[in-house]
């Protein structure tokens, strides 16, 4: 992986990743304008991107109906001291459709304890827990278990 963070303005940063589609970073203000990510936003959306891409190939490998999906992403931060990082993760996954509760469940278990790379590396920092929930209703709960 080979990517590129060229600098505009201010703390504006246009990102590249080889072969890939552009990013922008910004910071909030004042030290920013707010007009992309911040570096912790988007180590946040990369869990959550990772773990749903996951989630809804295993749907799809299961054969279930999803008619809409949304993972939520709560990400606690220390802000007591420098540098401010993340402490824990909270993962809602929300599936709605003909949708075996269990097929659920399963599909966001092995994303956390086999699939997500994103989440395996980040679980080696702080806790990641996951809630499931089938229309409307939660079915199951865990923890991110990496072995490697």
């Amino acid at each position: 992986m080979k990517l590129s963070m060229q600098w505009s303005q201010g703390m504006h940063f246009d990102s590249q990743p080889e072969g890939g589609n552009p990013m922008v970073f910004d910071a909030k203000a004042p030290m920013g304008k707010g007009e992309g990510y911040t570096p912790k936003e988007a180590v946040a959306l990369a869990m959550a991107g990772c773990t749903a891409m996951d989630v809804i190939a295993l749907m799809k490998k299961f054969k279930q109906e999803v008619a809409s999906f949304k993972v939520e992403a709560e990400v606690e931060v220390r802000k007591a001291s420098y540098p401010n990082v993340f402490e824990k993760a909270e993962l809602h996954f929300y599936l709605e459709g003909t949708v075996d509760p269990e097929k659920a469940i399963e599909a966001v278990r092995r994303s956390q304890t086999q699939y997500c790379a994103v989440s395996a590396m980040l679980s080696k920092a702080f806790p990641i827990f996951y809630h499931v929930y089938v229309n409307g209703e939660r079915v199951g709960l865990g923890q991110a278990q990496f072995d490697f």
